[in-house]
């Protein structure tokens, strides 16, 4: 995906709309821009001005996945049991 030039506050702003606007359809793609955004920036000091947001977001996700509301990824591989040697 290819982002035009935006200066840090533009992606602070953008990832903030993605977090304000988030719904259990969009979570997926907005938390995809959200990454894709937090890459570009330019050092760790600007990545933790959107920490908040991206936890934020991050936790959306988990809720939601965490109902199987929304989930549009196929499946999600579930955990297995082991079997112990008796």
């Amino acid at each position: 995906m290819k982002l035009p030039m935006l200066s840090t506050d533009e992606k602070l702003a953008e990832i903030r709309r993605l977090y304000f606007s988030a719904t259990r359809v969009t979570i997926h793609q907005d938390l995809a821009k959200a990454l894709d955004l937090l890459k570009s920036m330019a050092n760790e000091e600007e990545r933790e001005r959107a920490t908040v947001y991206m936890e934020g977001l991050a936790q959306m996700r988990s809720d939601w996945a965490g109902r199987g509301e929304g989930f549009a990824g196929g499946s999600r591989g579930g955990s297995k049991r082991k079997r112990r040697n008796q």
